[in-house]
């Protein structure tokens, strides 16, 4: 008698693709809107289907085994060929998703976050666009995105929230500060509202400060900092690699942390769930 053929179901192999990529069985259910426990089975399923183990499981983190690694090439081949499948059926042009991020919300993992939205539907053109956070709404409200990441703080940001951000005043090891000079400052051009937070408080707390760096991105920021020119206020997220939070040290007063949220209106399916996963993955970003 003949074995029965193994058939790949395409909504598990999505399942583990998300689990693969977010790291987490309840950041791939937030993406599937689904149960995590229905998650989990779907892995289970497949893994009994091919007759390996494909995730190592921890209490805190989900990685892929050996054979998951091998098997993750062709489940994403796999995907890609069923997405472009349906679209060379569709009537419809391609999906088009324009997206607004906030510079101080990006971060150094963005690159990773977008590949893996077009790893999920390749067939999806999705436009970003990085500025400051007030940009970024004032375009959403104009109907210039279609969805748009920034901190709830800016005026006419109201959204789901994704995450909360702390915030804290970043310098390289190497910079020097005595109490009473005033304090360099390195931040983005008014007006923008993490400037805004670091200036009030610090005059709140009646702590002279000096802008000796104004710089037209977060970017420029870290760059600053990492050259020892001056203090930035940063969440720890973006910080620069190397820079250290000095606010304990330099008697600087606390930052509150930032709501970031997500605005979308998007039409189609096919873009509300690309921002499911975007929204899941930013949530993992920020958790780790």
């Amino acid at each position: 008698m003949n074995n029965p053929a193994k058939i790949l179901d395409i909504d598990t192999v999505r399942a583990f693709v998300l689990v693969a990529d977010l790291g987490s069985f309840t950041r791939a259910a937030e993406a599937l809107d689904t149960a995590q426990a229905t998650v989990s089975l779907k892995l289970k399923r497949l893994e009994g289907l091919l007759g390996h183990r494909l995730l190592e499981r921890t209490p805190r983190h989900v990685a892929l085994s050996g054979d998951g690694e091998r098997f993750l090439p062709a489940a994403r081949n796999l995907l890609d060929a069923h997405q472009r499948a349906l679209a060379g059926v569709r009537t419809a042009p391609p999906s088009r998703l324009t997206l607004g991020i906030s510079d101080h919300v990006a971060g150094a993992e963005l690159p990773t976050l977008l590949a893996r939205l077009n790893a999920y539907d390749p067939t999806l053109v999705v436009e970003v666009r990085v500025s400051s956070s007030r940009d970024v709404i004032a375009r959403y409200g104009q109907g210039e995105l279609d969805a748009a990441i920034a901190r709830r703080g800016e005026e006419g940001a109201d959204g789901e929230t994704l995450f909360r951000e702390p915030f804290g005043w970043f310098a390289a090891p190497s910079f020097a500060y005595r109490p009473g000079e005033p304090l360099r400052l390195a931040t983005l051009a008014a007006p923008c509202g993490i400037r805004t937070l670091a200036i009030d408080a610090l005059d709140e707390a009646g702590l002279p400060w000096t802008e000796a760096f104004v710089g037209g991105g977060v970017l420029a920021l870290g760059a600053a900092v990492s050259a020892g020119l001056a203090v930035a206020t940063l969440a720890h997220r973006v910080a620069p690699t190397g820079a250290i939070e000095v606010g304990e040290a330099f008697g600087l007063p606390r930052l509150p942390a930032q709501d970031v949220v997500l605005m979308a209106r998007p039409a189609r399916r096919e873009a509300r769930d690309v921002l499911k996963v975007l929204a899941a993955a930013f949530r993992g970003a920020a958790a780790r």
